[in-house]
């Protein structure tokens, strides 16, 4: 029997995104905008459980990305659609960047990984004060 994960959040990003993205896709100039928003409203999933951040997206959905909390280091956070979604990027104990885009109710999620982040890296702060 594997190890039980208790799940904050699972789903994709905000439609806000995605209605705001056909909107600009009116116009010829943002449509690789609306594209990219398409992508994401159908491919791009996140899970966030006690034990770890699952990111699954690419084309069709087939690529996958586990971040366990300890390897966490920064976390910043980017409000959009006036402020009803946002961006965070978590950079990583090697120096790598995840990006999290169109993140629904993002500020309490923010909290909820900072608070995760200090209980497993204790020495490291994760904010970033945004």
């Amino acid at each position: 029997m594997g190890i039980r994960e208790d799940v904050y959040y699972e789903g994709g990003p905000h439609v806000g995104e995605l209605i705001f993205g056909l909107i600009i896709g009116l116009t010829i100039v943002a449509l690789p905008l609306t594209v990219g928003a398409i992508v994401r409203a159908l491919w791009l999933r996140y899970r966030i459980t006690n034990r770890r951040i699952t990111i699954t997206g690419g084309w069709l959905g087939r690529d996958r990305t586990d971040i366990i909390y300890s390897e966490i280091v920064k976390i910043a956070k980017v409000p959009r659609g006036l402020g009803a979604w946002g961006d965070m990027v978590l950079t990583l104990r090697d120096g790598s960047r995840l990006e999290l885009r169109a993140v629904p109710k993002f500020r309490e999620i923010y909290e909820y990984i900072n608070d995760k982040v200090a209980l497993k890296n204790p020495k490291v702060s994760a904010t970033a004060d945004n």
